[in-house]
């Protein structure tokens, strides 16, 4: 039980791997901040799983979301332990047919709001003198296919800037680790099903929410010196 006590914040966490994740840490006795756009979401999932746990119905894709985020978190809590980057979307298409009024979105979400967060909560833990931070990215930051290329580029621009900023903490008390998960059955999927496309859980057997929180928790296990700073989780049929 090393998460006992310990004060948790989940972005994205009204369904899938956030979901997930947050039931499996409240298991562990941590104590969570909860937080995505949905607020029936948010309320239900806090009834489920108890131990004390808080709500923030926030769109991160507004650029003083992650301070409201950091000021909500230091009120309930007094500081906050673990930091779990979460949320994202996705948006595929070829370049001929891709809907430029999704790209800002795609950014706000997937990059931007990350990399504000992880800033601001990686100043208040380092001046505390410890914490963790978590960035959920994806296989597809390594992968090069069409159709993928916004999608995955803002994988690969998270997985860099997470790397740089776990040097920077280095010796601080803060650790800073990504976790990639590959082809998950989550609502990340719905876009493309809605447009009559197969989702990529569709083609394979794929990972459910609660084998990529396995790893998360597994990260936030981690004590003393040790820092697992990346895991890359794949569904056993998957060939990338």
């Amino acid at each position: 039980m090393t998460l006992a006590g310990k004060t948790v914040v989940v972005t994205g966490a009204s369904a899938g791997i956030g979901a997930a994740t947050a039931r499996m840490l409240a298991e562990d006795g941590a104590k969570l901040l909860l937080v995505a756009r949905r607020q029936d979401r948010l309320d239900a999932l806090a009834q489920e799983i108890g131990n004390d746990a808080h709500v923030l119905a926030l769109d991160l894709s507004e650029p003083d979301a992650a301070n409201r985020m950091l000021d909500h978190a230091t009120g309930v809590f007094g500081k906050v332990d673990i930091l779990i980057n979460n949320a994202g979307i996705l948006r595929t298409s070829h370049f001929a047919d891709f809907d430029l009024g999704q790209l800002e979105a795609m950014i706000a979400v997937n990059y931007s709001a990350v990399v504000r967060s992880s800033i601001l909560f990686a100043r208040a833990m380092k001046a505390n003198g410890s914490g963790q931070i978590i960035n959920v990215s994806s296989i597809g930051a390594g992968i090069t296919g069409a159709g993928t290329g916004i999608y995955c580029g803002l994988k690969a621009a998270l997985e860099r800037f997470s790397e740089v900023l776990r040097i920077e903490l280095a010796g601080s008390g803060v650790r800073v680790g990504l976790v990639a998960p590959g082809t998950t059955s989550t609502e990340i999927f719905e876009d493309m099903k809605s447009k009559g496309e197969a989702g990529w859980d569709e083609f394979i057997p794929a990972m459910q929410p609660e084998d990529v929180a396995r790893a998360i928790r597994f990260m936030c296990d981690q004590t003393g010196n040790s820092n697992t700073a990346r895991v890359h989780i794949y569904a056993t049929s998957e060939t990338f």
